[in-house]
């Protein structure tokens, strides 16, 4: 595990196989609900799982590229960074994500918040 992977705390959340092409997957760890999606291109990304503007369920939402509107108000989102895109605003928080050996990780907590 590299120094990156290793400041923070890995949790196991899906198989990668599992995931669906193209489409959002609702995880819960503790109090944390996550959308992670698995695009086209093979690569894994992991947001909060409600629009900033009225809560809509992100994992519902339709993925475009590396977008997902929001199934409520069709807000368009950027998966990499957690922006709405113009003429809407707002953000939403992006977790990191690896995978190894099929296996779907994410950074769930820094290792300073287990500590405290």
């Amino acid at each position: 595990m590299n120094n990156l992977k290793s400041d923070k705390s890995w949790v196991e959340v899906a198989n990668y196989d599992d995931l669906p092409v193209n489409s959002g997957k609702t995880v819960r760890f503790k109090e944390k609900e996550l959308a992670i999606f698995r695009l086209t291109s093979g690569k894994i990304l992991a947001i909060e799982n409600r629009c900033p503007h009225k809560d809509g369920v992100l994992a519902e939402g339709i993925v475009s590229g590396e977008y997902v509107f929001c199934p409520l108000h069709d807000r368009k989102i950027d998966l990499s960074s957690g922006l709405v895109q113009k003429p809407d605003t707002g953000c939403v928080t992006t977790f990191d994500v690896y995978v190894e050996n099929g296996k779907v990780y994410i950074a769930l907590l820094e290792k300073s918040e287990i500590a405290s």
